[in-house]
């Protein structure tokens, strides 16, 4: 079985294994009776095993529609409230004087030199300080008026480029209440896609923050013409005599000023209606220059209508931890589906999240611990960083602890396979991995790509709460499946939200079939009100993605292979973009080759690559560093980190290890890496090479390595 293959591997006395699996037989008889009759989980594995969604019509690639909403899809999430500022509105009359929005206090900073020389900054952090929901919105009402005293008018474009915090989120919603058009942009972009971004949305006015302002507009301010405003969230920056004249500097504050003193009175704001566009979102795109996708009102309401739907008892007591950036469509749904709850958001960052992250001072206390969240969202690369730091952790314990560990772990992945909740085995072993996390989270929602089934399983067991996996691009403004929060089952992405319903389409060039047997097979294409308007001043290629029916309903062609299982829940098995047909006629899907062997300790990242010249697959790989050093060690190689990645030697170490996973998952002969490139330097979103989920951006991998494919492939290299 699938749980079977997951276990981790122990070295146990049989004997002594024999007595251990006879006591936990003992406990677990006299633990049934009492544990079915009070933990309520006779109805969670009842509900496991329902059908969750169904097909609309007996037709071959009929769309498929949440049980739910069967006959008639959801669309809005308050009665009245079709438009994002109503639903600010109604959220702060509700929950008034209730906390919505925290930050913490920056205590001290200071810089650590570190032996290698270089110096990293550190900081010592307060507690969060909380403005309530009547705060956010004065302010959000005093920015949007202080806009338009610059000159802002409804249904114009206005960018936003700074890191997630509240500011971003106050900045948004002015920007939703006075109807101007929000281009949101990555913080991590390069800067010829910042300018592209900002010259084709035509923006005068952008705001950000005093280090993005240093760090990245100062450079690219001459190429962006039209820009008149820039408005930093932080305060007013030390320089700022370079800047091209033309070009003003405000601040946040000084904005609010402006606007709170505004005589408002006379004129009447223009609201949206629903069809106006709320967002222009530049997605980081895993090929090509970023497209800016037009997200309406009614857009954003339908798709976190549909995700509020999956949260069970979602409301005041939740607190939310959000930092990932807000340009990105999971963020900003995620925080969007809380405020509209009456739940907490209290922001964080990569850096500062836990006690051990790289900006936190030794000693003192991460976002997490301080904050406590019960709901948190997360990129699968988070999750597998998790992971593999909490598996090194483990393998760094005593023998009597390491044993202890995995006889908990697989005898907790048997019982959540069958249902069963383990709370012996929670409060005694998974405790310590729990408050990782801060200990308090309820629901953890991972998307923006295919989490490993094994990452998934492993955090089940140890942050013992459900991990929902969800699927949704930018282009349906987030939403399209989100798991259920009692389906354990793994490598799933769940049934469609109530807001949206999915149909499978044949491909027959990958020779996937909507009439497939066991399961129908396809490319996923989704249909809804949360599908998007289309691309930003790209006719040609919204025609391309988009499609309206006979009954005008508009539907988002994904390039993403899927297949529905009985149940009604979604697997994605392949990418259009990823299948390469090799010189001998075998198609290899370069996704499914990465997904086999990105789990590795040695692996920290890995992208396949094959040529429709050639017969066999190579790829690139990212090492762990700690893991390659030992793996050296162990064969006698000597040299620095880039000597030991630049050796051939080391390379067919690497290949080894890696045919060994690849046959263990099995994949066929003709799919397993032959050549690798080993690169001493890990990809980062400022690198260029992944985006800023860290998907693999495979046009820029293939660029970057380009000598190393030729040398691989045996072509002469000058």
């Amino acid at each position: 079985s699938q749980a079977a293959k997951m276990k981790l591997k122990h070295n146990i006395n049989p004997v002594l294994l024999q007595f251990i699996n006879f006591i936990v037989l003992v406990y677990s008889l006299v633990t049934y009776i009492p544990w079915y009759i009070l933990s309520g989980s006779k109805q969670a594995i009842a509900k496991a095993k329902q059908v969750k969604a169904r097909p609309v019509n007996n037709k071959p690639g009929g769309a498929y529609r949440s049980v739910n909403s069967l006959h008639c899809l959801a669309s809005v999430l308050y009665p009245g409230c079709d438009t994002l500022d109503k639903v600010f509105k109604y959220a702060k009359t509700k929950y008034k004087d209730k906390k919505l929005l925290g930050t913490r206090e920056i205590l001290k900073e200071e810089d650590e030199i570190q032996p290698s020389g270089k110096v990293f900054k550190k900081v010592i952090l307060g507690k969060y300080s909380w403005l309530s929901y009547e705060d956010v919105y004065i302010k959000a009402v005093n920015f949007g008026n202080g806009l338009a005293v610059l000159g802002q008018q409804p249904k114009t474009n206005i960018a936003i480029f700074c890191e997630t915090r509240a500011e971003w989120m106050i900045a948004a919603q002015a920007c939703f209440m006075c109807n101007y058009q929000l281009v949101t942009l990555y913080a991590t972009l390069g800067g010829s896609a910042i300018v592209h971004g900002l010259n084709e949305t035509e923006v005068t006015t952008i705001i950000t923050s005093k280090e993005l302002m240093q760090t990245k507009l100062k450079e690219i301010v001459s190429q962006v013409p039209l820009l008149r405003h820039i408005i930093t969230v932080d305060g007013k920056p030390t320089t700022w005599s370079e800047f091209p004249k033309g070009v003003i500097v405000h601040t946040m504050a000084s904005v609010q000023a402006m606007g709170a003193k505004a005589d408002t009175g006379n004129k009447q704001p223009s609201r949206p209606v629903p069809s106006d566009i709320a967002v222009i979102m530049y997605t980081s795109g895993s090929t090509g220059i970023p497209k800016g996708v037009m997200i309406s009102h009614c857009n954003i309401i339908a798709g976190i209508t549909g995700m509020a739907e999956r949260i069970p008892n979602l409301g005041e007591k939740d607190i939310y931890i959000g930092y990932l950036p807000l340009a990105h469509v999971l963020e900003l749904s995620a925080e969007l589906v809380c405020l509209s709850h009456g739940c907490r958001i209290g922001y964080s960052s990569p850096q500062t999240l836990a006690d051990q992250s790289s900006k936190i001072k030794k000693g003192s206390k991460g976002d997490v611990t301080t904050l406590k969240p019960t709901l948190m969202a997360a990129v699968p690369e988070i999750m597998d960083r998790i992971y593999k730091n909490v598996m090194n952790k483990v393998n760094e314990m005593t023998s009597f602890q390491r044993n202890l560990f995995i006889l908990a772990y697989n005898y907790k992945m048997e019982q959540i396979s069958k249902g069963y909740t383990t709370p012996l085995c929670d409060s005694l072993i998974f405790r310590k991995v729990r408050m990782l996390l801060g200990g308090k989270i309820r629901v953890l929602l991972c998307g923006g790509a295919p989490l490993s089934a094994a990452t998934q399983r492993f955090m089940n067991i140890c942050f013992c709460c459900p991990v929902g996996q969800g699927y949704g691009l930018t282009e349906s403004a987030g939403a399209g499946t989100i798991t259920e929060v009692w389906d354990y089952t793994t490598g799933r992405v769940g049934a469609p939200l109530v807001c949206c319903e999915i149909k499978l389409m044949n491909w027959e060039e990958g020779g996937y079939y909507n009439t497939d047997k066991p399961y129908p097979r396809g490319e996923i294409l989704i249909g809804g009100q949360n599908v998007t308007v289309g691309y930003y001043k790209n006719e040609a290629r919204t025609r391309k993605d988009f499609t309206v029916d006979e009954n005008g309903q508009r539907w988002l062609h994904t390039g993403d292979i899927g297949e529905f299982h009985h149940d009604g829940c979604l697997k994605i098995i392949d990418r259009k973009k990823d299948l390469v047909k090799l010189q001998a006629g075998e198609y290899v899907s370069l996704g499914k080759v990465e997904a086999a062997l990105k789990n590795l300790p040695l692996v920290d990242n890995i992208c396949a690559y094959a040529s429709s010249f050639h017969s066999y697959v190579i790829g690139f790989v990212v090492p762990n560093q700690k893991e390659l050093a030992e793996l050296a060690r162990k064969k006698g190689f000597k040299g620095t980190w880039e000597e030991i990645c630049n050796s051939p030697e080391m390379e067919k170490e690497v290949l080894k290890v890696l045919a060994e996973a690849a046959m263990a998952a099995n994949l066929e002969k003709f799919e397993i890496p032959v050549k690798i490139r080993l690169s001493p330097d890990p990809w980062t979103p400022e690198t260029g090479l992944v985006t800023d989920a860290f998907k693999l951006k495979r046009k820029e991998l293939t660029a970057f390595y380009q000598t190393d494919i030729d040398r691989m492939y045996g072509k002469n290299v000058k």
